[in-house]
C-alpha cells in the first residue's frame, strides 16, 4: 500500500471552516457556509447519506401535459443513496492510502484514508436542482474492523489527499488551543449575561493567548536544555525601574 506524506509545498485555500459532526451533520449549516462563500471541512457521522461516486438523483419525471409540471428530483428502490459507511466498505483496497499528517510526541502520526467525490443526498427529493459534488474523506485505521471517521469538504476538486487529511486533522490544534484558552487564560470563567461583555472577555483572552504563542515561538529548541539565544536590547541609561530608589537626595 502506498504511503503519502504531507508535502511542504501544499496548497490549501485560506481559512476553511472546520467543525465536528455535531455541526457537519446539519445540511442547513453546510449550505449556509457555502452561501457565505466559504469552504469547509466538516466531520459527519457514518449514517449521513450520499450518492455513490458518479451517481446522482433521477431527473424529474417527464410532464404529460396534465396538472402542474414536475420539478423535483427522484429516487427509487433500484436507484437510491447509501450511507457513507456503506460507501466506504464498498471501496476497493486500492482506494485506501496511508497518509501521515504530523509528528506526534513519540512517533509519526499516520493512518489509512480514502477520498472520493460525491453528492450529499439528504432530502434532495424535495429539490429541483442537483447538489454540487464535494469531497468525502474517510479514515480506516489498519487495526480497526471498519472506518472510524468521515468528513465532507468543499475544497477544490483538484485537492490532493494529503491536503484533505491535513485539514481534517487540523481540528486537533483548535481543540488544544480552546482547552488552553479555557483552563489557562480564563475563557471559561465568564459569568456575565450579555453578548457585549462576553465578546470583550473573549477578545482579551484570545489577544493574551496570541501574545503567549508569539513569545513561545521565540524560544529555540535549545530552550529545553536551559540555553536560550534570545536577543536582548540595551537598557537606556536614563531608565529607572518602577519602585527603584531615587538617587536624588541620597546621602
Amino acid at each position: 500500500m502506498e504511503q503519502i506524506r504531507i508535502a511542504k509545498d501544499r496548497e490549501i485555500p485560506a481559512a476553511p471552516v472546520l467543525a465536528d459532526a455535531a455541526y457537519g451533520n446539519d445540511t442547513d449549516f453546510r449550505d449556509g457556509i457555502t452561501e457565505l462563500g466559504l469552504l469547509y471541512m466538516l466531520g459527519i457521522q457514518s449514517s449521513v447519506s450520499v450518492w455513490m461516486p458518479g451517481q446522482s438523483p433521477l431527473p424529474k419525471r417527464k410532464w404529460k401535459g396534465v396538472g402542474r409540471p414536475t420539478k423535483r428530483l427522484r429516487r427509487d428502490r433500484r436507484h437510491s443513496p447509501v450511507t457513507v459507511r456503506e460507501l466506504a466498505l464498498r471501496l476497493p483496497a486500492s482506494a485506501w492510502k496511508i497518509v501521515s499528517w504530523r509528528e506526534g510526541t513519540r512517533k509519526l502520526l499516520l493512518s489509512r484514508f480514502a477520498a472520493v467525490r460525491v453528492r450529499a443526498a439528504h432530502r434532495d427529493y424535495e429539490s429541483s436542482e442537483l447538489r454540487a459534488e464535494e469531497w468525502l474523506v474517510m479514515e480506516w485505521p489498519a487495526q480497526e474492523i471498519e472506518p472510524v471517521k468521515y468528513w465532507l469538504s468543499t475544497l477544490p476538486a483538484h485537492s490532493k489527499l494529503q491536503d484533505l487529511v491535513h485539514l481534517a486533522k487540523h481540528r486537533w490544534i483548535i481543540e488544544r488551543d480552546y482547552e488552553e484558552l479555557k483552563q489557562e487564560l480564563g475563557l471559561g470563567h465568564y459569568e456575565g449575561r450579555g453578548w457585549r461583555g462576553f465578546h470583550h472577555h473573549a477578545t482579551l483572552c484570545i489577544a493574551a493567548y496570541g501574545f503567549l504563542v508569539t513569545e513561545r515561538s521565540r524560544f529555540s529548541p535549545s530552550a529545553r536544555s536551559g540555553h536560550l539565544d534570545l536577543p536582548v536590547s540595551d537598557t537606556p541609561p536614563e531608565f529607572r525601574p518602577r519602585g527603584a530608589p531615587s538617587t536624588h537626595g541620597a546621602a
